[in-house]
């Protein structure tokens, strides 16, 4: 089926789902579009606010009239395929404009919080398609392990570069730097966490 036409039906499926209970998303995947119900927890949300105020702190000097956001979607017609990161890094203006997605291209970055119920979308397809988009810079988080993993250098539907980090770590991140020592793991009280 042609992107054209995903998209079509993902716009359907997305006013649809506006007149349902709870929070939903669409994406357009390798199987095509995709309506998911969305129910991140506090600490998936509490870690999606700290990295997204740590870049925006620091995206005036490296890139100004950036900003990180949670929520818009970004597509690349040319594989097929639509996403909506944790967090993305685009020009502001981008989020003025009419429309639904962001175009990819203008992506400087994006960030993942590994869901405990589908670990794989964010280390299998998301893997593939966020450099075959050529997106720059890719962070994956998972609080079910304390790990961090940063992608960059695009390269086909694969990232050349891979570093991987423990939560507590001081994280590079493209020009970056995200502090970790505040994020948590899933299931683990405050007073009891450790770093890993």
């Amino acid at each position: 089926m042609d992107y054209a036409k995903m998209r079509a039906i993902a716009e359907q499926l997305g006013a649809h789902a506006e007149q349902l209970e709870g929070a939903w998303s669409v994406e357009i995947g390798p199987s095509g579009p995709i309506l998911a119900m969305t129910c991140p927890s506090k600490r998936h949300e509490g870690t999606v606010r700290r990295i997204r105020n740590q870049l925006n702190e620091q995206l005036p000097t490296t890139h100004p009239d950036y900003i990180c956001e949670n929520g818009p979607e970004i597509e690349h017609p040319a594989i097929g395929r639509m996403r909506r990161p944790d967090a993305v890094v685009v020009p502001e203006h981008v989020l003025d404009e009419e429309g639904l997605a962001v175009d990819a291209t203008q992506v400087l970055a994006v960030v993942e919080i590994v869901s405990p119920s589908n670990p794989n979308n964010d280390y299998g397809e998301k893997l593939a398609e966020y450099p075959a988009m050529g997106i720059p810079h890719y962070m994956i988080v998972d609080p079910r392990t304390g790990t961090i993993e940063v992608h960059s250098a695009p390269c086909g539907n694969h990232y050349s570069h891979k570093e991987p980090y423990i939560f507590g770590d001081m994280v590079p991140f493209g020009p970056w730097t995200v502090d970790t020592s505040a994020f948590r793991r899933y299931g683990r009280d405050r007073d009891a966490d450790s770093p890993v």
